[in-house]
């Protein structure tokens, strides 16, 4: 194993940098051997067989033309829990467990109703569903992909939501919602300008219909969620959002003109404003 994991180093030097290189490392005879981290430190005079060798040349290969080792190994974990990666679902991001975490904690209902709108992998979705007890949860996308991965997703952590079909910016099919408590969204935000200061791994191998809004519009999406929101939000119901760090601003403007109140912007972990909530007073 010793000489397989040099190789490895030799292969990506260059491409990856030293410490990603031996989480990437780890991850490789996680999936192709099944260890925990004890054992691999262990088993490192372990002589691989053809298979193993032949098992991870190609998941290096694939490292090397920048695929996100997600999809490679066809999981991810987020809040702790498994999820399957799929290409053309968006892969979860470590920011976005902290919105999932700021509605666990500002929720003091016993049992809210929940709606995940542009879901994806349905990481918001199920992380709530199995963290907030008895709520109700459902998710909606527009991508066929998305829709059946969340589901099974959703079957892999053993909780109940209802993933349905549905295309935000045309409010279609119609499709009658439950009153609900809580919307959710972390919708594309990524202005097609911002194109250049993003990594080969996401604009090669990541749907560019879960990231990217045009430079002229790039609020498409929360306008249309707000105005969502306001019809199928209960009386001093929440509506939350990832949002892009530059566009904090705009977006809360946008949501005071739409009447939300108590409008907050939070910053993530790397002190970036990745969030806002608000709710909404019907009169």
């Amino acid at each position: 194993m010793k000489a397989g994991i040099a190789s490895i180093r030799k292969e990506l030097a260059g491409i990856y940098q030293a410490e990603e290189i031996e989480s990437l490392i780890f991850l490789i005879f996680e999936k192709v051997k099944g260890y925990t981290r004890t054992q691999f430190l262990l088993a490192k005079d372990e002589i691989l067989c053809e298979e193993d060798r032949s098992e991870i040349g190609t998941m290096v290969a694939r490292l090397k033309n920048h695929e996100p080792i997600q999809y490679i190994l066809g999981e991810t974990e987020f809040f702790g829990l498994p999820f399957y990666a799929v290409p053309g679902v968006l892969i979860p991001r470590p920011e976005t467990e902290e919105l999932v975490q700021w509605i666990i904690q500002e929720n003091k209902l016993t049992r809210p109703t929940i709606l995940d709108m542009g879901t994806g992998s349905g990481c918001i979705a199920v992380s709530l569903r199995k963290n907030i007890p008895e709520s109700v949860v459902l998710a909606c996308d527009i991508s066929p992909v998305c829709i059946e991965t969340a589901r099974r997703n959703a079957d892999l952590n053993s909780v109940a939501i209802t993933v349905l079909t549905y295309d935000i910016l045309r409010n279609s099919p119609g499709i009658s919602f439950p009153e609900l408590d809580v919307v959710v969204s972390n919708p594309p935000y990524v202005r097609e300008m911002e194109r250049l200061q993003m990594e080969r791994n996401v604009l090669e191998y990541e749907p560019g219909l879960a990231l990217f809004v045009p430079d002229n519009d790039p609020l498409i999406f929360y306008s249309q969620i707000a105005d969502f929101a306001r019809k199928n939000l209960k009386h001093n119901g929440r509506l939350y959002f990832e949002i892009n760090e530059a566009l904090g601003k705009e977006c809360s403007e946008m949501l005071h003109e739409k009447g939300f109140s108590a409008i907050r912007i939070k910053k993530d972990i790397h002190g970036k404003d990745r969030m806002i909530g608000c709710s909404y007073l019907r009169e």
